[in-house]
């Protein structure tokens, strides 16, 4: 947890807020440092051990943290402030040394609650790929909260995705899912296709393609703030 947590706030320092006024950090008598604050939580699905949905030597986590970096980026060229969870192949269930259970699955999933917790933002985008016994479903899926400020999050991504992938779905609402269930501020999942269809692997694994799955995502998020706002 101590090694997420300077990631972020080395991120956040150099990357998101390049200068920082005096007004960001306490006064040097202050027994402690502020933790940071972003527009946009990039959730990059899976990492280390768990390399999530697979087809052959392709793995997911590999697919989100290229996608992830690249809407880092997008996102704070827009002047839109976002910190990553997850900046490299590992897993964010290691950093948990605070919720007793044996089972790293859900300690992966209550780190990424917890700096969600710890960090101040306005929304979260938790980034992943999907998977398929039937190799001809392709495209992308939103998932989101109950809530009407995630579900007109989640139709602004779905949207934006739909028209890059020349899809029509509509968003759902995901609700066994951990982080939808637990993150209180608005939190969609995005599928961002499929790896077990042929054309949607392609798509995912080609840097020019993943850009512009990124600017999608980046596209929708825009959306959803002129509109919510």
């Amino acid at each position: 947890m101590i090694r997420t947590l300077l990631t972020l706030l080395v991120l956040f320092m150099f990357l998101v807020h390049p200068v920082a006024s005096a007004a960001s950090f306490p006064s040097q008598s202050s027994d402690r440092w502020a933790l940071p604050s972003t527009t946009v939580i990039i959730d990059v699905g899976h990492g280390g051990i768990d390399g999530g949905a697979s087809h052959g030597d392709l793995l997911e986590k590999d697919i989100n943290l290229a996608i992830a970096s690249k809407l880092y980026l997008l996102l704070r060229s827009r002047g839109i402030a976002a910190v990553m969870n997850r900046t490299g192949d590992y897993a964010l269930s290691d950093d948990n040394r605070w919720h007793r259970t044996g089972s790293r699955h859900r300690r992966d999933l209550s780190q990424r609650r917890g700096l969600t917790e710890e960090i101040g933002s306005e929304l979260m985008v938790s980034l992943h790929v999907n998977s398929a016994r039937n190799s001809g479903k392709r495209g992308p899926l939103v998932l989101f909260q109950n809530t009407g400020e995630s579900a007109l999050l989640a139709f602004c991504l779905q949207e934006a995705l739909n028209r890059q992938q020349n899809t029509t779905a509509l968003p759902r609402e995901g609700k066994p899912f951990y982080l939808l269930r637990r993150v209180e501020q608005p939190s969609v999942i995005v599928e961002m296709g499929f790896i077990s269809n042929a054309q949607d692997r392609s798509m995912l694994t080609d840097s020019r393609k993943q850009l512009e799955i990124a600017e999608a995502i980046a596209s929708g998020i825009g959306h959803y703030q002129w509109v919510a706002n």
